[in-house]
């Protein structure tokens, strides 16, 4: 006999309960389609290279050779040669012995934490890791110890809790203080326990490093074995996907086991092709013109300068940050906003994104925006 329709509303009821606290801590999301007309420094386009021509034209040839996507896994139909090629010079630019590619940086740390992890594999994770870092922890199956923020100390006493096999897990940079972590000194640190290293670059490629090869290779820890790194193609390179780097083998267990790659349509080969033709305009000049906007934007903001591209102006409230983010807009400016539990409660801000094709007029309009914005609530 059917369900009264009364128990199908029940049904939903904890729904709506979830819904009104989420209302109640001023955490509701739209999704926004966006504007031309406005200046973006919402985006994670570091480089500006998503619109450049060459971009959009390797793309657009991809489409007429290959089609629209992928048709399948990688290891069915979802392999191109441009695939290959993007897996090599990836390699090649970031001075990693192999990568492999994945149709998002999401999948790409799940793909690396499922098989670098498992029962008996100890993840020692910063807390304020990206949160397909969390998840990754989360899917592999490992005792998961989370260490306070750049907290070298914390990594070095849950290390040596635990004397079996060991994964440091952190981002390079992070994407909402935009704050670098202590590389070096985690890598010392993993070595000396015979741990491996995985670093998120997603934040750092294109950014950081010789030719924007990533903070890794800024501190010539690129080529070392213990180390696995894992980058996105949607930042910097404009495009879509991620993928990992680090040693061969790990590299031919990924293509094997790793369910994320395994089990998931390969990456479009339109994005492909734009990530090859954004990854050939990397260079130094671009990178120095980022950290050049980087510098005078965070001056005109009157906030801390950061390592990468990503400046935090801290508000506190979530309503409050919402209406200065609005108000950004209607002056024609497109920030970010940032709200639990993305950070903190009571952590709210604004994210302003430095690009390297900013004009000195754009960082003027910018600031003078936000200033006014944050005046105005």
């Amino acid at each position: 006999m059917p369900a009264a329709e009364s128990d199908v509303v029940a049904t939903w009821a904890w729904l709506d309960a979830e819904r009104a606290g989420v209302v109640a801590r001023g955490l509701v999301r739209t999704l926004d389609p966006g504007d031309d007309g406005l200046l973006d420094l919402a985006s994670n386009d570091y480089l500006g290279l998503s619109r450049h021509p060459d971009v959009v034209a390797a793309a657009v040839d991809a489409a007429w050779r290959y089609g629209t996507g992928s048709t399948g896994s990688r290891l069915v139909t979802g392999t191109t040669p441009l695939h290959l090629e993007l897996d090599r010079a990836l390699a090649a630019r970031t001075g990693a012995e192999s990568a492999l590619v994945f149709s998002s940086g999401y999948l790409a740390n799940l793909g690396a934490l499922t098989v670098l992890g498992g029962p008996d594999v100890l993840l020692v994770s910063d807390a304020d890791n990206h949160a397909s870092l969390v998840d990754g922890c989360r899917l592999s199956r490992s005792p998961v110890v989370v260490v306070p923020h750049r907290d070298v100390a914390a990594v070095e006493a849950a290390l040596a809790a635990h004397p079996g096999r060991a994964v440091v897990v952190t981002d390079a940079v992070f994407s909402v203080d935009g704050t670098l972590a202590p590389l070096a000194e985690l890598h010392a640190a993993a070595r000396r326990a015979g741990a491996v290293l995985l670093v998120d670059e997603a934040h750092a490629l294109g950014v950081l490093g010789p030719g924007g090869a990533g903070a890794c290779a800024a501190l010539g820890l690129a080529g070392e074995p213990d180390v696995v790194r894992t980058v996105t193609l949607s930042k910097s390179l404009g495009s879509q996907g991620g993928a990992v780097l680090g040693p061969a083998l790990l590299r031919d267990h990924l293509v094997d086991t790793a369910r994320a790659f395994v089990f998931d349509t390969g990456l479009a080969p339109t994005s492909v092709a734009a990530a090859l033709a954004a990854l050939a305009l990397v260079d130094d000049d671009r990178v120095a013109a980022l950290a050049d906007v980087g510098r005078r934007l965070a001056d005109r903001l009157g906030v801390a300068p950061t390592p990468g591209a990503g400046l935090q102006d801290p508000v506190g409230d979530p309503g409050r940050a919402v209406a200065a983010q609005r108000a950004c807009r209607d002056a024609g400016v497109r920030v970010g906003c940032f709200r639990p539990p993305s950070v903190p409660a009571g952590g709210s801000c604004l994210r302003v994104t430095a690009r390297a094709d900013l004009t000195a007029g754009e960082v003027e309009r910018a600031g003078r925006a936000v200033e006014q914005a944050l005046a105005r609530v």
